[in-house]
């Protein structure tokens, strides 16, 4: 009997029929395909095309793996972050758009600064120490993580890239001395029993739970950080949806100056920072 075969068309259709989101059905097929997974438009141009048949049960079987909750990212092994393609896997958090938020705010702090020094805590795939690197080459910018396996990934997305951030192991700025003229983090903010952890089995829980209110790792950053700030430097956290009264109030016991927050992309406050005062040394402890 003759083979039926399936045209592009009939593929994402099905995989939309299964629950998939249109992008995410878009992007498994032109990774399976060779294409960049941006090119959606290749696709329409091409929606006649028919799958070669190991193609086509391919992309059931990674339609299949989106739909019990694995990243695209994961997946296709790529995501993009501030324009730069980094490769991701399951040792790593899949970067989101709204942490953009955090490397625009760094940006801005250090605007006026020359030779910036800069530390990344919680790097992961390096998202944050590389977007800035490549902004400010000029810069000197260390990237933290307590996971070598994270390490890893970021080391060899810096060397992909051809950007010289500094990787270091260690549990954010217990090893560190600075000083530092900014000191960035997307740390683990999620309460340890929430239930939207459920939706994320695939990610590291490492990177995303943090003790019973969410905020273990935020305290000892913000406790660390005034030792290893310069005068002036600014200290800049992503949290959660609700916590930026709580973070804030954190930073302010802490001896920060200039607390404040910034939006993400949908309006709510998922950044809070503040800086070190100027005429006051970081002292060790």
């Amino acid at each position: 009997m003759p083979t039926t075969t399936t045209t592009i068309a009939q593929a994402l259709a099905r995989a939309q029929a299964q629950g998939l989101a249109r992008i995410d059905a878009q992007m498994l097929l032109l990774h399976l395909l060779g294409r960049p997974v941006n090119d959606r438009a290749w696709l329409l141009t091409h929606d006649g095309d028919a799958l070669a048949p190991h193609d086509g049960q391919r992309y059931t079987a990674l339609c299949a793996r989106r739909a019990g909750g694995e990243p695209v990212a994961y997946l296709t092994g790529q995501k993009e972050f501030w324009g730069l393609p980094l490769a991701v896997d399951a040792r790593v958090l899949d970067p989101r758009p709204d942490t953009e938020t955090l490397v625009a705010w760094a940006l801005e702090v250090l605007q006026n600064q020359h030779a910036p020094r800069i530390a990344d805590l919680g790097t992961g795939s390096g998202a944050i120490a590389l977007a800035l690197q490549h902004e400010r080459r000029d810069a000197s910018v260390l990237a933290v993580d307590a996971s070598a396996d994270a390490l890893a990934v970021a080391r060899a997305n810096a060397e992909r890239l051809g950007l010289p951030v500094r990787l270091q192991h260690g549990n954010w700025l217990a090893s560190i001395t600075g000083p530092f003229d900014a000191i960035v983090s997307n740390p683990p903010y999620i309460p340890a029993q929430d239930p939207h952890l459920a939706a994320l089995t695939h990610e590291p829980l490492s990177a995303l739970a943090s003790g019973a209110d969410g905020l273990a790792d935020i305290r000892a950053i913000i406790a660390q950080a005034p030792r290893a700030l310069a005068p002036g430097g600014w200290l800049l956290i992503e949290h959660g949806w609700d916590q930026a009264p709580a973070v804030q109030a954190l930073l302010r016991a802490a001896g920060l100056a200039q607390v404040q927050g910034r939006n993400d992309l949908a309006g709510i406050a998922r950044c809070s920072g503040g800086s070190m005062p100027v005429g006051l040394s970081p002292s060790v402890k």
